[in-house]
């Protein structure tokens, strides 16, 4: 009897015989994104350790998820909890950027600003679906392109969300070259895609010192709980520009980003457990209540956020072609929505196409990096609202 207590004891201990159809469908989903990253290398850095995390987290009797309270991942999980981790990746953010492209030309801040249109839709379509105003906030974000600010957000309003909502931003970051040239292409005309624009001019020392202190001062004065992620953002940038603490500048680049990069990541894709990532809710559409995947909703708000975000920089663009008399190019407007650099270099590759001669990488990093202060400044307004 004892022999097969044993057995029976040690049966019910191996993790494949309590596996449930729904663990199944999110282990298949971590390896589809671990395809993703490794193989079409789509935003590995982020999108391997959320998937390896996602897998762990559904292994049955692991108790790897980041909810289990004692386990590793649970510990790590409370720099995401906490607010800590976002922070960190936009201090190595602003020690990676170059502020001059905007410095040169204020104007692409409107670009960015106006390619944070997808945040408010989706917001304002979340609602309409049914979510909690907290939950549509953090939805929203995701129209942002900006994985960290929608982990930070998120994990202020709607903590239950984080996985599939960072599976969202990362996956809509890297399809970038995918999802924005149609859009960009229905909106503009050849002749507006072929502009070829004025050399920027050169951007002083003291002008890109100046930058960080007056951003961080004036963002955080009128709207305080931005100041985490623009303060620190700015902070990085600080230790850039100022030219004298290399050794801090290339730690936040290099050794801190990673490190924070893999707790991110790893804890984020934790939390993607089976009955988070599958949980069904009913959902009314024009009057009929339909019992759907919060998740699918989640993944079709966050990709119309992202065409909206596009769509909204593209027209600011336009106007501002008309209002100078053709000597902006629109296309520079969809880098505004913040995937630093991939979107700016979407806009390079789009103009290239309709003029050879045409160079707009360095235009379109303006409206991309006022995008990141416009995805901040955007989540700092819901955090201010709603939290």
């Amino acid at each position: 009897m004892r022999f097969l207590e044993f057995f029976r004891d040690f049966g019910d201990s191996i993790g494949i015989l309590h596996i449930t159809w729904q663990q199944g469908v999110m282990i298949a989903v971590s390896l589809l994104l671990m395809y993703l990253a490794i193989v079409r290398k789509y935003e590995p850095l982020l999108l391997l350790p959320i998937a390896f995390g996602m897998l762990l987290a559904n292994i049955p009797l692991a108790g790897l998820a980041s909810s289990s309270e004692g386990g590793l991942l649970y510990y790590l999980y409370q720099g995401v909890k906490l607010g800590v981790y976002p922070p960190l990746i936009f201090l190595g953010v602003g020690a990676m950027t170059d502020f001059g492209p905007l410095i040169a030309d204020p104007k692409s801040l409107l670009m960015g600003a106006a390619a944070q249109l997808g945040i408010f839709v989706a917001f304002f379509g979340a609602l309409l679906l049914g979510f909690t105003v907290q939950e549509a906030a953090s939805i929203g974000i995701i129209g942002g392109a900006d994985g960290p600010t929608a982990i930070f957000t998120t994990s202020k309003l709607a903590p239950h969300l984080l996985g599939p909502i960072a599976v969202a931003a990362y996956s809509y970051m890297a399809l970038v070259p995918i999802i924005q040239p149609p859009i960009m292409m229905g909106l503009t005309t050849r002749k507006e895609r072929a502009v070829v624009m004025e050399q920027l001019r050169p951007v002083s020392k003291t002008e890109k010192i100046l930058f960080p202190i007056i951003v961080t001062l004036t963002v955080s004065l009128l709207l305080p709980t931005a100041a985490p992620l623009v303060g620190m953002l700015m902070l990085g940038n600080l230790l850039r520009e100022s030219g004298v603490v290399e050794r801090l500048s290339k730690t936040a680049q290099n050794e801190l980003m990673n490190i924070v990069t893999i707790f991110l990541g790893l804890t984020v894709g934790a939390t993607a457990t089976a009955e988070v990532f599958l949980r069904v809710e009913p959902i009314s559409i024009l009057g009929r209540e339909i019992m759907l995947p919060a998740t699918l909703l989640i993944l079709a708000l966050g990709l119309i956020a992202f065409a909206f975000g596009t769509a909204g920089g593209v027209l600011l663009g336009k106007l501002m072609y008309r209002i100078t008399g053709g000597k902006v190019n629109p296309l520079i407007g969809s880098a505004g929505v913040s995937a630093v650099p991939m979107a700016a270099r979407v806009s390079q590759v789009v103009g290239q196409r309709e003029n050879p001669q045409n160079f707009l990488l360095m235009h379109a990093m303006g409206p991309n990096v006022a995008g990141v202060i416009g995805s901040a400044v955007a989540a700092g307004v819901f955090l201010s609202l709603f939290s």
